[in-house]
């Protein structure tokens, strides 16, 4: 038998179960809104004609983009929601976010700027509510087709890589986030290289960059005292001292390490334990293991590996770089194979193959993780689309989640947390 419980007891006890669970919602409050934050993806995009600017003998078609397009990203799913854009044609195709997440930085590869025709680079101020973009100015790029831009660590200096100019700059930031006139332009000379790749796999012909000198990528080690930037058609890393005062390069002993020729350094990422450097070659399909010596700003050559399984022919570029945040993997980008390669990191530093991933698009440019490294999203150039990935963290594996994103000619994809900086 149920004993039967007096009205007012019942009464009392209700309320006190409610008074209970809304103490426990509001103690769980700060986290739940914390959370509600919205995280923003931005997606630079190509969004005008390429060949503008590429060799005449490259056949590309018109830039499908409209600008940098903005998302708000679901945490659990990963799926992205279109919440606005910022129309241009002078493709944004490289974005860079400041540490303080309060300005944007854009490369404008397809602008022509004065007598010389520069390319240019713009800031944009962040509105800290829900991450909507408002231009704040735009600046010479000191050199032609600007494709790489990247924040020097103290903050002070933005890092220009001019593809078709063969140059790099170096801007300052000015106390509220708008740009200054280039503070150092230092630009390339030497011998280019072969038109095929030394490690090219068998039936190749991947030829994009050994033209001329093309600057591919520039950024500071992570003590920022060193900046290194890539010359695809040199087959160069170079590396300077940086003069955090007055934003001046001077050539480091040795000022570069040359890689097989024809191979076509790309893109580089240091190791979090800041000990290694992995740089990823174009036209060979490789990646190269450099030692860093990070008080000398030297780098030493220890491994070279295929980014392409071991049965593949033809022809392939290689696009991005990756390492997981917890530096125990490397992931790499082949363009023409649609997939991201999977390797291992040792605890020397060394690569082992683990497997590759479709795309789910084609022609992938570049990745990146969310945030918390839950999620990968690779912009697919030709595809018209962002595609997502959930990383499992014990095996470096990528699972598709079925999310994709339309974007026209998307290029690179940068991530803002407001919960982690309002």
């Amino acid at each position: 038998m149920i004993p039967l419980v007096p009205r007012c007891s019942f009464l009392k006890t209700s309320v006190a179960a409610v008074a209970s669970i809304f103490l426990i919602a509001a103690l769980l409050q700060p986290h739940s809104s914390h959370a509600a934050e919205p995280l923003i993806a931005y997606v630079g995009t190509f969004s005008s004609p390429l060949r503008d600017v590429l060799p005449t003998q490259v056949d590309l078609p018109p830039g499908n983009g409209r600008g940098i397009q903005l998302f708000n990203v679901d945490r659990a799913t990963g799926a992205m929601k279109p919440i606005g854009i910022v129309e241009s044609g002078t493709s944004p195709s490289c974005l860079a976010v400041n540490a303080a997440g309060t300005c944007l930085y854009s490369a404008n590869e397809t602008d022509h700027v004065g007598d010389n025709k520069e390319g240019s680079v713009s800031a944009y101020a962040i509105n800290r509510k829900d991450g909507q973009l408002k231009l704040l100015n735009t600046v010479r790029s000191g050199g032609a087709g600007p494709t790489y831009v990247s924040v020097h660590p103290k903050g002070h200096f933005l890092l220009v890589a001019n593809y078709f100019g063969g140059s790099v700059a170096v801007v300052s930031i000015l106390p509220d986030g708008r740009l200054g006139e280039p503070t150092e332009v230092k630009t390339d000379t030497g011998k280019i290289g072969p038109a095929r790749a030394t490690n090219a796999p068998p039936g190749t012909f991947a030829f994009s960059g050994h033209d001329r000198t093309h600057v591919h990528m520039v950024q500071a080690d992570p003590s920022g005292r060193f900046v290194l930037h890539v010359d695809l058609g040199l087959d160069k890393i170079f590396i300077w001292k940086f003069d955090e005062q007055h934003g001046k390069l001077s050539p480091s002993d040795p000022p570069a390490v040359t890689l097989p020729p024809g191979d076509g350094p790309r893109h580089f990422y240091f190791h979090p334990s800041g000990h290694w450097l992995y740089s990823i070659q174009e036209e060979a399909s490789t990646i190269v293991l450099f030692d860093y010596d990070a008080a000398a700003g030297r780098l030493t050559p220890r491994q070279t590996i295929s980014t392409l399984p071991p049965e593949f022919a033809g022809s392939n570029f290689c696009s991005e770089i990756l390492i997981s945040p917890d530096g125990r993997f490397i992931y790499a980008g082949n363009r023409m194979h649609d997939s991201i390669a999977i390797f291992s990191i040792a605890p020397d530093g060394e690569l082992s193959y683990i497997a590759e991933t479709w795309t789910r698009g084609n022609y992938p440019r570049s990745f990146s993780f969310d945030p918390t490294g839950e999620f990968l999203y690779c912009c697919n150039q030709r595809g018209d689309n962002v595609t997502i990935f959930r990383v499992d963290h014990k095996t470096g594996a990528l699972t598709f989640t079925g999310h994709y994103a339309p974007v026209g000619n998307p290029s690179m994809i940068v991530f803002l947390d407001l919960a982690k900086s309002n």
